[in-house]
């Protein structure tokens, strides 16, 4: 071979050898070092289809479903697989045009980037996912997933349950690798304070797909598939009927009813006026029906059993009753002189009802402010303490130990915690050397003193109770629950915040028992039952002038071993014995006797009509409500939506002619009634001269007989 040829021969040789090294060194690169391009290549072979779990029931005390799953489809896209689609033929069945598609193809990029698939539309009507399941192999990348969405048979509990939405991307941050993209959570109410119990665990299906990505075939036939884990059903205290008949009592109004197990701390029922159908939070609507609710003046949406804070007025005399009675600044028995107003502070004074109260029960029973100014300057002023400032801290302990001014720890997200002021805002407020009498109207639940409606409902449980309560709560377990369940326990303690002889309670009971025997609410009396309550009149100012005030009411029964405390708060519905009381008469009745009478069902029906909703609000209301109807018929051209906010129609015009026709009708017809009366005249007379020619009879009977 000549010196050439075996040149030739190597340089062909050691080029061979640089192609494979730099074959081998590219496969190095692309599988161990750069590895998305393996990623890629499994991403185009293999489709991961979620299968998404069964949320969690929710379930009343007698185990009956309040909340409850319906299957529905969502369609999910993965950007990266999209080739070759009829973009055209995918616009027609959703009713929309090729740049609509595009903006929100950009918006899935933006959510959940290209490679990974995205909601590109939840809640698909049943018609548009028959359209697309018949043509799916035309819309590769494109995928049918079904998922549950809730309903709510009893159409109450809105304020109670929340609502679900699609995991935003600071929600999936913040869930620290829990949530994904197209994953659903709780936004609010207990689907959000018990999201990771309800959510249950996501599965996988795993596809193979072919060079056009169709889906051809189950990966190892199924073997790598995961199967979704149903979430877990919550067991609660609420008593579905009872929830219905306090929403119906909150109907037009604004405020809440709360019903709590003293015993256990399980909420019955809390409604929030003015209530709302949770099933307006659900389904294909969900998003326009959540903005209009925002918008509504009268804020269905706030849930004022937890948030609306506001002066608890005379229902907080049971509470400064029992704080006097332990302090040993007064006995069951005490007494203090009213003429109408408690000047003992000079000035105008605080207005009473005027007579000399007997004792404490007698106090309670006709809510006597002067008694219970008296009583609290006492607490304040208690020579026992070395100041007035520390006598008042002391006074505010007792509140802040039985849940007053702070947040309870309900499992409801955005608990408000109301205020009990202490020393530093008061001095802020009224002088660094403020007395009891710059604080007066504290002691009758005024001033700066203000309170949930829960928090009012567990001091009732506390009072009931005679100096214990559980955390205010609707959860009572949790379905499968082990010792890694630790929502719960908090909810199980018993506190006993302050030590409290039983027969300070039982002065405090007689008072209350009292308030609806002979009091401010015996027209709200049960028979058969021993209850004890106390109205609330709390004044209302709105830029220095007082408006109408609220209505508020507490009770418990029966007296002996309590089975239900409640507080109910209407605002601007004037006196606390005007419908706080008589709307928790009827859940009281409800839940101790299953069921109510005829009378209290018209009672209730009757209460539920009644509209105190502010004027002013109504007003916004209207307003809003008909502009929103007039946008409806200018889009769908249906004249329905309006026909409510049109004027009446204006009387019709007649005729001259029409009107003498009318006149000739009207004497026609007044001459025919005047002959039928002449006639029916003259044959009562014919008669009369009939009977006066026959002859008298004889009386048999005797004339003693006839008397009586």
């Amino acid at each position: 071979m000549s010196v050439f040829t075996q040149s030739r021969s190597t340089v062909i040789r050691l080029i061979f050898v640089a192609a494979f090294l730099l074959l081998a060194v590219r496969l190095f690169q692309f599988q161990i070092i750069q590895q998305d391009y393996g990623r890629l290549a499994g991403d185009n072979a293999y489709y991961n289809k979620v299968v998404w779990p069964s949320r969690g029931l929710i379930l009343d005390r007698k185990g009956i479903a309040m909340v409850n799953n319906v299957p529905v489809y969502d369609l999910q896209v993965t950007p990266s697989a999209i080739k070759g689609m009829d973009t055209s033929a995918f616009c027609r069945i959703f009713g929309i045009d090729t740049a609509t598609f595009n903006r929100k193809m950009e918006e899935v990029k933006r959510k959940g980037g290209y490679t990974k698939p995205s909601i590109f539309q939840t809640l698909l009507p049943f018609a548009t996912q028959s359209r697309l399941e018949e043509k799916m192999y035309s819309f590769p990348g494109f995928d049918l997933v079904q998922r549950t969405e809730r309903t709510y048979p009893f159409s109450v509990g809105g304020s109670v349950f929340g609502y679900l939405n699609e995991a935003d991307t600071g929600m999936i941050r913040r869930s620290n690798g829990i949530l994904r993209s197209g994953d659903f959570a709780g936004i609010s109410g207990l689907e959000r304070y018990y999201d990771r119990v309800l959510r249950g665990q996501r599965g996988v299906e795993i596809f193979i797909r072919d060079s056009k990505q169709r889906l051809v075939a189950k990966y190892e036939d199924g073997k790598y598939d995961t199967v979704p884990v149903a979430g877990r059903n919550l067991k609660t205290s609420v008593d579905i009927k009872l929830q219905k008949l306090a929403e119906k009592l909150m109907k037009n109004k604004l405020g809440a009813a709360v019903a709590i197990n003293p015993k256990t701390g399980g909420i019955l029922a809390l409604a929030s006026g003015p209530c709302f159908d949770p099933n307006l939070l659900s389904g294909e609507a969900k998003r326009t029906n959540i903005s209009n609710l925002t918008q509504d003046p009268t804020m269905p949406l706030y849930n004022f059993a937890i948030k609306g804070t506001f002066p608890p007025g005379s229902t907080f005399k049971a509470i400064g009753g029992l704080i006097a009675l332990d302090e040993g600044l007064m006995q069951p028995n005490s007494t203090v002189g009213c003429s109408g107003r408690y000047y003992a502070c000079g000035g105008k004074g605080v207005g009473c009802h005027g007579g000399h109260t007997v004792n404490l029960k007698h106090a309670l029973a006709v809510s006597c402010n002067s008694y219970f100014c008296s009583v609290f300057r006492k607490a304040v002023d208690n020579p026992a303490y070395a100041s007035p400032h520390i006598g008042y801290e002391k006074w505010r302990d007792y509140l802040l130990n039985i849940g007053l001014g702070r947040r309870l720890g309900v499992d409801l997200p955005g608990e408000y915690k109301g205020n009990i002021p202490d020393t530093t805002l008061i001095a802020k407020e009224r002088g660094k050397n403020w007395t009891s009498c710059n604080i007066l109207t504290l002691g009758i639940g005024q001033d700066q003193m203000l309170a949930t409606p829960l928090q009012m409902a567990n001091a009732t449980a506390f009072i009931a109770n005679k100096g214990y309560y559980y955390i205010p709560h609707f959860v009572d377990s949790i379905e499968g629950e082990t010792s890694n369940d630790t929502l719960l326990r908090k909810y199980r303690k018993r506190y006993t915040p302050v030590h409290i002889p039983d027969s300070s309670f039982e002065a405090v009971h007689d008072g209350m028992q009292a308030v609806l025997e002979e009091g401010t609410a015996r027209k709200s009396m049960i028979r058969g039952i021993t209850m004890c309550g106390k109205t609330g009149t709390a004044d209302n100012f709105f830029k220095g002038k007082m408006q109408k005030p609220h209505s508020w009411f507490i009770c418990f029964a029966p007296r002996e071993n309590p089975q239900i405390a409640i507080a109910i708060f209407v605002q601007n519905a004037g006196q606390g014995a005007t419908y706080g009381a008589p709307m928790a008469s009827l859940l009281v009745e409800q839940y101790l006797r299953d069921s109510l009478s005829p009378s209290s069902i018209k009672r209730a029906e009757a209460l539920g009509k009644i509209s105190v909703i502010p004027n002013d609000i109504k007003y916004k209301k209207y307003i809003k409500d008909s502009t929103d109807a007039f946008n409806r018929f200018e889009e769908t051209g249906d004249s329905s939506y309006i026909l409510k906010y049109l004027p009446p129609p204006p009387p019709p015009v007649i005729s001259t002619d029409s009107l003498a026709k009318l006149a000739i009708i009207k004497v026609a017809k007044e001459t025919e009634k005047q002959k039928k009366d002449a006639d029916k005249k003259n044959a009562a007379d014919a008669k009369k001269e009939k009977e006066a020619v026959l002859p008298k009879r004889k009386n048999t009977v005797n004339e003693k007989d006839t008397i009586n």
